[in-house]
Formats: C-alpha cells, sequence, structure tokens
C-alpha cells in the first residue's frame, strides 16, 4: 500500500513527492510519458542540455521559493532577454527604448516616446475595442502592434487578431528606459545541468512508473493507494463528462548544426504572420555554452489543440472557465487532490506551480508555510 498515488511526474508532482516523503509518507509516482519532469524535462544532446518543451527559464520575486529551488541545483545567473525579428529588423523585448529608439529614428530619449507613443494612441484610440486588434493599438498604437504583435499573436492563437477578444491583452508592459531584462522578478537563472537532474532529486524517496497511463491501470492503482494527488487533465479524469476544454498545443522541430552558434541569443521571436513558426530557441545560450562545435535549436508552431494532442496552453476565456467550474466543483466533491496545470487548468510559471503544491500542502496540514 502507498500513502499516496501521484499521478504526473512533473514539478507539481514531485514536489508533493519530495515533501511528503519527508514527512515519512510512501508515495508512488506515475507518468505515461516515457521520462520524468513532464514540460521541464532537458535532455543532452551533443552536450547542451535542450529543453524539450520550449524554454524554461526560472523566475520568482518570493525568496523562499528561489531558496527551495537552489537545494536542488546550482543556478546561474540566465536573464531572459528575447530578441523580436520582424522581416529584416530586429528589436529587443519587452518594449523598452531599445525598441523605440530602433522603431523611430527620431526618438532619443524617455519623453520622446511617451509623446510619440501617446500621439499614435489619440490618432488611432477606438473608444470601444471590439477585438485584440483595436484593444493593442488603443494601448501603445500601430506602430509597435504592426511590427511586434499582430502576427505573433496571431500565430500564438490560430487566428487574426481582429477575430480575438478585447480582454485577452488587458495591458502591454512598457518601459522608459534602456532595460532588455523581460521578467521583473529579482531571482531568476537556468539549473547547471538541466531541470531533469532536480525532478530526480525530489523523486528519489518515491517509487516512480513510466509509459504507466492512470486510466489504462485505474483499478490496480486505486486498490494501491491511500489518497490520489492527481495533476492530468481535470476533464479527462471525469471523461470529458460536460465536453472537453481548449488548449493551444505546441509543435516542436528540433535541429543539431554543424556550427558553433546560430543566433547569438537563447530566444528569437517571429513576429511576422508569414513565417510560421513562432519563434527559435538556441539552448546553448541558456547556459552560457561557448565550448560545444555544434549548436541545437528548436522552431515552435503554436497549433490548434485536438483531444489526444499534448495540451500546454488553457483557453482561459469565459466558455472554458465556465466549463472548468463545472468539472472543479465535481473535484471538489470527490476524495482526489488535484493539482498543476492541467489539474487547475490555469498556466502557471515554475514560481507558481511550486507555490500551489506547497498550497495543497497546507491543506493536507503537513506544512505551515
Amino acid at each position: 500500500m502507498y500513502d499516496y498515488l501521484i499521478v504526473g511526474a512533473g514539478l507539481y508532482g514531485a514536489v508533493c513527492a519530495f515533501e511528503l516523503t519527508k514527512k515519512g509518507y510512501k508515495c508512488l509516482v506515475i507518468d505515461k510519458r516515457d521520462h520524468i519532469a513532464g514540460n521541464i524535462y532537458t535532455k543532452e544532446i551533443e552536450g547542451i542540455n535542450v529543453h524539450q518543451y520550449g524554454a524554461h527559464i526560472f523566475h520568482t520575486h518570493e525568496k523562499w521559493v528561489w531558496d527551495y529551488v537552489n537545494q536542488f541545483a546550482e543556478f546561474n545567473n540566465y536573464i531572459n532577454q528575447p530578441v523580436a525579428r520582424y522581416k529584416q529588423e530586429l528589436y529587443n523585448l519587452p518594449f523598452n527604448m531599445n525598441t523605440f529608439t530602433k522603431l523611430w529614428n527620431d526618438v532619443f530619449t524617455p519623453e520622446d516616446a511617451k509623446n510619440r507613443i501617446e500621439e499614435e494612441k489619440k490618432l488611432f484610440n477606438v473608444s470601444d475595442p471590439k477585438n485584440l486588434e483595436e484593444q493593442a493599438i488603443n494601448l501603445v498604437g500601430p506602430t509597435i502592434y504592426e511590427k511586434l504583435i499582430k502576427g505573433y499573436t496571431a500565430k500564438q492563437w490560430g487566428r487574426p487578431c481582429t477575430e480575438l477578444p478585447p480582454f485577452i491583452i488587458k495591458r502591454l508592459p512598457v518601459r522608459f528606459t534602456f532595460d532588455n531584462n523581460y521578467f521583473n522578478d529579482r531571482y531568476q537563472g537556468i539549473p547547471v545541468g538541466g531541470y531533469t537532474k532536480i525532478i530526480e532529486k525530489m523523486l528519489k524517496g518515491s517509487d516512480v512508473k513510466l509509459n504507466y497511463d492512470f486510466f489504462k491501470n485505474k483499478e490496480e492503482l486505486l486498490a494501491q493507494a491511500k489518497n490520489i494527488i492527481y495533476t492530468g487533465p481535470i476533464d479527462e479524469y471525469f471523461d470529458y463528462c460536460f465536453g472537453p476544454l481548449e488548449y493551444r498545443t505546441v509543435r516542436f522541430e528540433t535541429e543539431i548544426l554543424d556550427k558553433p552558434n546560430y543566433q547569438g541569443n537563447a530566444v528569437v521571436n517571429y513576429t511576422e504572420y508569414e513565417v510560421p513558426y513562432t519563434r527559435i530557441i538556441e539552448h546553448k545560450h541558456f547556459e552560457f555554452d561557448t565550448t560545444s562545435p555544434k549548436t541545437v535549436i528548436s522552431k515552435e508552431y503554436s497549433t490548434t489543440w485536438h483531444p489526444g494532442d499534448e495540451p500546454y496552453y488553457p483557453v482561459n476565456n469565459d466558455k472554458n472557465n465556465e466549463l472548468y467550474l463545472k468539472y472543479k466543483k465535481l473535484a471538489d466533491e470527490s476524495s482526489v487532490y488535484f493539482g498543476g496545470r492541467l489539474g487547475g487548468y490555469k498556466y502557471y510559471d515554475m514560481d507558481d506551480t511550486i507555490m500551489a503544491a506547497f498550497e495543497l500542502l497546507k491543506t493536507l496540514k503537513l506544512i505551515h508555510q
């Protein structure tokens, strides 16, 4: 018998397993994939730690969360400074003075930039924006929208911005400093040696079964465990009784290139709609690798999700949020604990995931954090 069955060997499940094991509970962790670590799985290719499911940069403003992950790995001082490519032009992200001085050749100071953006906003203002395009232009004006938002957002959501609701973009961060640091969080970095080693350490005291589907082995598993922590899709657990929740999924094309440096940066976004991928990740730059004679890049394609595909980003519109609340009601009435990105139908950064796992542990009265 196990005290806890944990469905999903990603970060949320691994934190729960580590803390429960520390308290003396016996845990079985299962995952239908052939590896641990969920979407933060990193695999070594050509001596480079490749983020198999897209870029994962750890960042948090919570010191206790930073201290917590640092017990499992040494983190470098990587700062996310993505670059956007629009046709034959390159711009720094997030929108800042480096971006503005390149967009407009007569902008030199923060005051110049503010005035230019305000002029554009006034000229094209729509009092009651009906779609994302109108909302974005209201926030930053047409120049920034056309070059850096329009195509990228359309690719992400699979439809033109004129067909997307305005609430998707409630605000757009604009900085009037020469600062390319994408995140405002004080603590940032990438674990030296990759994320998989962190999850290995977290799961050390638990029994782990991979290539093991919860639903195909449900009766056997329920007979083995007193409690269940489930991190898979909440609608799948309840057999889609209210219908499936919607997601966006991502397809990756990973290539090994026979050159030491492809794009000079870990993340380059392609904001032009005609380029089919949203961004290219060059993995070696996450760990400041200048020694490998080869490099590994991944092109990311945002695509429509169908049942059976890997769910990545929940589509948190009104329709899906209402549907999720129906499933949550069933979850609250059950004896199963639901958590993580899929169990909670919510986009989580990694620090959010850790904090959410600790909230569950509080509910179980295992910690007083």
